[in-house]
């Protein structure tokens, strides 16, 4: 571990914090300029321009051929996002949840990660047929989100925006830029250090490349909450999960079947159990308050434990 590694985890960091600021700022204004809800424009742009980091680690790995990296990064993400980003993000500012996102969102969410236990469960790979199912299954949520804010839109007044087009554009596109690469300085940065004091690349991997890529997505809901934008925020690691396992282990698996282990479905079982808890507290009382926040933080502290002492 060197001076440069440090300095250049601070660096990640000042580009994650600065690049989601300037996205969400950028992507509130083009929701208001379209007049498409703060809630779609989370679930897609801002959740598919957050998850760029896990989309490119697994990506890769399929590329080189040890793509088995894929599940466990989706997963932990996946996990990350539900306790920790939501939990951390109510925690610091109330999150109001539509009805819209507890009917739609939430069940598709879950529905993605049960065919994913399944596809584990019942073969020795996750089939390249398979990864064009989740891949068709994402492009129709998509075209779902579409047609759902083309019928919204007409009843949207205009707001008020207070970037330009172009900014709108620039603003984006930057974002993204600082988003990604400060991910990826992060991670880097992150797995050198722990590599030098002793871990496990498992364990790493499970723990410091998980979160490090979901990092844009933590960054990203408290910057959005902040700036009173609960819909993106809750949009934001919704989404995420439902990208992470449709479009990026679909992608993966077209590109090269993943072979299973007992481990990947005792961890894509702990995920789901995850998202029935996340799913029953925000249809309780259609919100996630500090309480509930405090709730999903223990759990996610509890599953680190676990997974530290199971390696």
């Amino acid at each position: 571990m060197s001076i440069l590694t440090i300095i250049l985890l601070l660096v990640g960091f000042v580009f994650l914090i600065k690049g989601a600021d300037m996205f969400v700022d950028g992507a509130s204004d083009l929701a208001t300029k379209l007049k498409i809800p703060s809630m779609i424009i989370g679930l897609t742009i801002v959740a598919f321009g957050t998850s760029a980091p896990e989309a490119a680690v697994s990506v890769s790995s399929a590329l080189s051929g040890s793509n088995a990296i894929a599940i466990s990064n989706v997963v932990g993400s996946n996990i990350f996002n539900m306790l920790a980003v939501i939990g951390i993000t109510a925690v610091l500012y109330k999150i109001d949840i539509t009805r819209e996102s507890l009917v739609h969102d939430f069940p598709i969410m879950l529905v993605s990660s049960i065919l994913l236990l399944i596809f584990i469960f019942t073969g020795s790979q996750i089939s390249r047929l398979e990864g064009i199912l989740f891949m068709a299954m994402i492009i129709a949520y998509v075209a779902f989100l579409i047609y759902k804010s083309m019928k919204q839109s007409s009843k949207m007044p205009v707001g008020t925006t207070h970037l330009s087009n172009g900014y709108i554009l620039v603003y984006i596109v930057i974002g993204i830029i600082g988003i990604i690469l400060g991910g990826n300085l992060v991670v880097d940065s992150s797995k050198e250090i722990a590599l030098s004091i002793g871990m496990s690349e498992t364990l790493v991997g499970l723990t410091i490349v998980s979160i490090g890529t979901s990092l844009p997505e933590l960054i990203t809901s408290v910057t959005a909450a902040y700036n009173k934008k609960t819909d993106i925020a809750i949009g934001n690691a919704i989404g995420s999960c439902i990208f992470n396992i449709l479009f990026i282990l679909g992608l993966t698996n077209t590109i090269s079947p993943i072979k299973t282990t007992n481990i990947m479905f005792i961890d894509t079982l702990i995920m789901i159990i995850v998202a029935v808890i996340t799913y029953i507290l925000a249809y309780d009382k259609k919100d996630f308050n500090r309480k509930d926040g405090l709730i999903l933080i223990a759990l996610f502290l509890i599953y680190m434990i676990y997974i530290i002492l199971r390696n």
